[in-house]
């Protein structure tokens, strides 16, 4: 199916902001943003939704802050997810053809991959993505496109991504809560990998490191396959808590303080720099020196970073990542973070901007560190669309007319009715675009049904 003229929106749902997006896919494979609308995030921690009605409401005010903008109604939505609970592990999967002689088509590629989200996992978890890695047909080993290729038994190794089946509930009740439904979940670092990496970066090797507020999220790419995933539970909002608790300010001031002045190494530093903080109820302002509030960020970030090393480390893939390291999200903005990735990692570093596939007026505004997640969102929810061959629709904002007031009492009666209306309004546009998504679940239903007939068939023979 071609990608051309396909609207694809998504939400990336973090812990300081939530983020909603919507863009066009080119024939060529680049995007052209058509509108984005970001609002605070207070209904969610570490990457994980711990209160509905306050992210519901974020979700719907940066929903219909977006609506209004580009006058499009969003129906279907992806949406990232990551978490401390989130996991990854390998495994190996195969299928057996029926003729040597056949060539090997999508649909086998499919039987394999919907296969393996049979694997035994743990009570309260599911399986998230099944993303194969190379393939083997009859023991020939090292085949990236096996599709055209003759052979009866066709075996792949699989990067399998697990999370919390009640976090991903949690994640679709929000969203079918603000009227829209959820077409697939992605891991962020993968959505912030596709927008943010390049292909030589992926073949050659490379570490990604998208630094969050509430996590920091770690994918590792080599020969152009994902070797490795993670999500660690720290991100910018643990550096704005040291910095309030070590210098005995306000959560605000703390992160005001961090973005305008903040260093990432302190002897790099101003030595006699400060900045004045006003005291709270009359009290003396706090002078706080530039070089403290650069060690303060120094220590959490060395912290991080131990993090990613041991990530890295734990791959397998340490002494084979030609590219580097590349930072991203809203937590590499910060100054001098390259220089101390670099002493950290002993690798090259530069920081990544979602341009690769950006293209379009508002390009420049959307290149920044912290929309990489929301980009690469778009990006998995235009491949998720082309791999299940739909093509989504999307309606038209309906302005309403405006009633003038007249008096403060009409004003007062017609509230409740307003509300009312607008309840009425989420439920039934969450209803109204419910189609496509039970479609593509019916599409996969069909194929893991015809797997298991087949295997059933091959025990009785």
């Amino acid at each position: 199916m071609s990608s051309k003229d396909q609207l694809v929106a998504a939400i990336d749902i973090g812990t300081t902001k939530i983020v909603a997006i919507v863009g066009r896919c080119d024939s060529n494979g680049s995007i052209e943003i058509l509108g984005l609308s970001n609002t605070p995030s207070t209904g969610v921690k570490r990457g994980v939704v711990l209160n509905i009605e306050e992210t519901v409401k974020a979700i719907r005010t940066t929903v219909s802050d977006l609506e209004e903008r580009t006058g499009i109604v969003l129906t279907d939505v992806f949406v990232g997810i990551a978490g401390r609970h989130i996991k990854s592990k390998m495994a190996r999967g195969y299928i057996t053809r029926d003729s040597h002689d056949s060539e090997i088509d999508i649909n086998d590629i499919r039987r394999l991959t919907a296969d393996m989200y049979k694997l035994p996992i743990e009570v309260g978890e599911e399986i998230i993505h099944v993303i194969p890695q190379t393939y083997i047909v009859d023991n020939e080993s090292g085949i990236s496109h096996p599709i055209g290729i003759c052979g009866k038994r066709l075996e792949a190794n699989f990067h399998i991504v697990i999370g919390q089946i009640a976090s991903a509930r949690n994640t679709e009740r929000c969203i079918n809560k603000a009227g829209m439904n959820l077409m697939s979940l992605v891991l962020e670092p993968l959505a912030s990998s596709e927008a943010v990496l390049t292909d030589e970066e992926k073949e050659a090797g490379v570490v990604l490191v998208d630094i969050g507020g509430g996590t920091t999220d770690v994918a590792i790419y080599y020969d152009n396959v994902i070797r490795h995933t993670a999500v660690i539970p720290f991100g910018g909002n643990m550096v704005t808590a040291d910095i309030r608790e070590g210098c005995s300010i306000l959560q605000k001031q703390a992160e005001d303080l961090k973005v305008k002045f903040g260093y990432a190494i302190g002897d790099i530093a101003p030595e006699n720099k400060v900045v004045s903080i006003p005291g709270i109820a009359g009290r003396e302002p706090k002078e706080i020196s530039f070089k403290n509030l650069a060690y303060i960020i120094q220590s959490r970030m060395e912290e991080i970073l131990d993090a990613v090393n041991f990530e890295i480390q734990n791959s397998g893939f340490a002494d084979k990542l030609t590219a580097g390291v590349v930072i991203t999200g809203g937590g590499s903005m910060l100054k001098n973070l390259p220089q101390l990735v670099k002493f950290k990692t002993a690798m090259d570093v530069r920081i990544g901007h979602p341009n690769v596939h950006l293209t379009g007026k508002g390009k420049d505004e959307i290149n920044q560190p912290m929309y990489a997640t929301s980009v690469g969102l778009i990006l998995k929810g235009r491949e998720y669309l082309e791999e299940n061959r739909v093509h989504l629709r999307f309606g038209e904002k309906k302005v309403e007319p405006v009633v003038q007031q007249t008096t403060a009492s009409q004003q007062v009666k017609e509230e409740p009715a307003e509300v009312e209306r607008d309840e009425q309004y989420y439920d039934e546009r969450r209803k109204s675009g419910s189609s496509i998504s039970q479609k593509i679940r019916g599409l996969w239903d069909r194929i893991i049904e015809a797997t298991d007939e087949e295997i059933d068939d091959s025990n009785v023979n």
